[in-house]
């Protein structure tokens, strides 16, 4: 007899009560240095990266779409002794994306994958607590390099690109992001309450340590973030 299967707002409750506590609770009693660098105005290299026009349509929910200041962050970690390349560990994340979020409280729903995961054009699904969804779409793939920008829903408006490369006898594993937030509400959350920006900041520390675990290898020297504000003023509000 197969087990009952939660009515999907009952899923979404438990993520939100039991997955936060938890969540919060490793946050609060994680021993992984974090160097965070003071968080410092921006310039115009701080803008998110072209998007090939054929990528963009009417779901795709760039950063000029978004409101408030664009933040541009960095998420670092240094990987010694690992047993794979950045390839390949860009072709683990591309298979196994779920593998790599805090399961407490991200789902990831993706439609069918080909053999070598995600690729230009397909689209998944980051479920979080309450009304944050957040929809993707891969605008780039290569060989060490996942590219995504945020569709409609999102509770963010940007591009996240995830790298791996060699660095001597290291490997370095980065996030960076170009985001703003997608609604009124998600800015004060973000930028005045700054709730929602520690919980994105929990999630890719986790994420990075996630790729440490993957690679084989050991963190080296903890996670190093890098958070740059580009004031609404310096964006451009999107054509057509």
């Amino acid at each position: 007899m197969s087990a009952p299967r939660w009515p999907r707002p009952l899923t979404v409750l438990a993520r939100w009560l039991l997955g936060t506590v938890l969540v919060t609770w490793r946050y609060l009693w994680e021993t992984t240095p974090l160097y965070r660098a003071g968080e410092c105005e921006g310039d115009e290299q701080d803008r998110p990266p072209r998007i090939p026009p054929d990528a963009v349509d009417d779901t795709v929910q760039l950063a000029e779409d978004g409101f408030g200041p664009l933040f541009h962050r960095t998420f670092r970690v240094h990987i010694a002794g690992a047993g794979i390349d950045g390839a390949r560990l860009v072709e683990q994340l591309c298979c196994h994306f779920e593998h790599f979020v805090p399961s407490e409280v991200v789902g990831i729903r993706v439609g069918e994958l080909r053999a070598h995961g995600l690729h230009v054009a397909d689209e998944l699904l980051v479920e979080m607590p309450g009304p944050w969804n957040g929809p993707v779409r891969v605008v780039q793939r290569d060989r060490e390099l996942l590219h995504l920008v945020t569709l409609r829903g999102h509770m963010e408006a940007g591009q996240v690109q995830f790298r791996a490369r060699r660095d001597g006898d290291l490997l370095v594993f980065e996030i960076e992001l170009w985001a703003r937030a997608a609604t009124r509400l998600v800015h004060v959350l973000y930028s005045h309450l700054r709730v929602a920006k520690e919980i994105q900041l929990n999630m890719w520390v986790r994420f990075c340590l996630s790729a440490v675990k993957a690679s084989g290898g050991r963190l080296v020297d903890g996670v190093h973030i890098r958070t740059r504000r580009l004031p609404p003023s310096r964006m451009t509000p999107r054509k057509g």
